[in-house]
């Protein structure tokens, strides 16, 4: 049965838009935006996506104020209108394709409650394909776009309440479809025994807004330094004339909290053909930890795309000081706002802020860590 969207002149496959391009279980179309002030007052993180396969639409908003992280997430049952991003109180509105975004959640107290506006100040960017196995299953094969912009709007966690101006609320989005593991976890079946003892999984994502410019940084390696992943891009505004700048290979060296794994800073340094190259000091902010209350990768309280039926809306609300979690925090990915001083040759040293995410789970042999379990000295 067509739906709304086959009206369209979009379709990439001789099927209603209503199916997905695979039937793999774990087919997903998703977004992500986070919003901070350039204090460690508060950081914020949300987002929405569908699982056509699934039959399911779910969003979430996870904000960080002092030692807390409160978060709001809604499923529902997939409907036929797919320009509907909408599942509960959490409701998105395209206003200007690849610039301008509405995003509004009205839940229960004292989850984040907001009505935001972005506004992208730079072009997206187009990252690498993303294509993750293990072994030979695919686990993550995915497109992805990313932007730099600010905010404007009203902002409310708890009883504090905030007015967003776009001189100082500033962020990053990413908007990615493909496949990633999503809903009910699958069997582990033969990986679950034949996981290699110096497993690693390394992740490096920085994007940034300076004044003048925009720049991201991903790397991802494995328990060697082998890295699968790489992007150093710098993005000029369009009157400018530059457009995108190559800034070649980074190179990655993480300040760890002595025994844990747990980021204090950062430096990144690039080089290539194409640039002579910049040094990013990365001074992190307030973090969120996706796995508290997002729904990403190792959350024991909820995954995105998990049935829970239909109208499910929640608040979870973690200390992040108790024992409990601070014992979590290494096997989640943690998002921080960050400040970021951007120095290059013949050039004055820029002050930009953005995202500094980060995971090591497992061994990572460059940085020291040996074991699953080893930890910074």
């Amino acid at each position: 049965m067509p739906i709304p969207l086959d009206e369209y002149p979009i379709h990439q496959a001789p099927v209603s838009l209503r199916h997905a391009f695979t039937s793999d279980r774990n087919a997903y179309d998703r977004c992500y935006f986070n919003i901070g002030n350039r204090t460690d007052e508060l950081f914020m993180v949300m987002g929405l996506g569908v699982y056509p396969n699934l039959g399911v639409i779910d969003g979430f908003a996870s904000a960080r104020v002092g030692g807390r992280q409160i978060s709001t997430r809604a499923s529902n049952a997939l409907g036929d209108d797919r320009l509907e991003q909408r599942v509960g109180p959490i409701s998105i509105e395209v206003v200007e394709p690849l610039s301008t975004i509405r995003f509004r959640c009205d839940g229960p107290e004292p989850g984040p409650r907001f009505d935001l506006t972005w506004h992208g100040s730079y072009p997206v960017v187009e990252e690498q394909r993303h294509v993750l196995r293990m072994g030979d299953k695919i686990l993550l094969d995915a497109c992805r776009f990313a932007q730099l912009g600010t905010w404007e709007g009203q902002l409310a966690v708890g009883d504090q309440q905030w007015d967003v101006t776009p001189d100082q609320w500033v962020g990053s989005r990413d908007r990615s479809w493909g496949i990633r593991p999503v809903g009910e976890a699958e069997p582990p079946g033969r990986s679950a025994s034949e996981t290699p003892d110096d497993f690693g999984f390394y992740w490096v994502y920085v994007p940034v807004r300076f004044d003048e410019y925009a720049i991201v940084i991903i790397c991802q390696e494995d328990s060697h330094g082998h890295r699968s992943l790489n992007e150093a891009v710098r993005v000029w505004s369009p009157e400018s004339g530059r457009g995108t700048e190559l800034l070649g290979w980074p190179k990655v060296e993480i300040r760890y909290q002595p025994g844990t794994r747990f980021p204090t800073g950062a430096t990144i340094t690039t080089s290539g053909h194409h640039s002579s190259g910049v040094q990013l000091e990365i001074e992190p902010l307030p973090y969120t930890a996706l796995g508290l209350g997002s729904g990403y990768g190792s959350d024991q309280t909820w995954n995105h795309g998990l049935w829970k039926g239909n109208d499910w809306v929640d608040v979870l609300d973690v200390d992040l000081t108790a024992q409990s979690s601070v014992d979590f925090l290494p096997f989640s990915m943690l998002d921080h706002h960050a400040k970021v001083t951007c120095r290059e040759a013949g050039q004055e040293p820029a002050v930009g802020f953005g995202l500094f995410e980060h995971q090591l789970i497992g061994s990572h042999l460059p940085t020291g860590f040996d074991g699953f379990f080893s930890v910074a000295d």
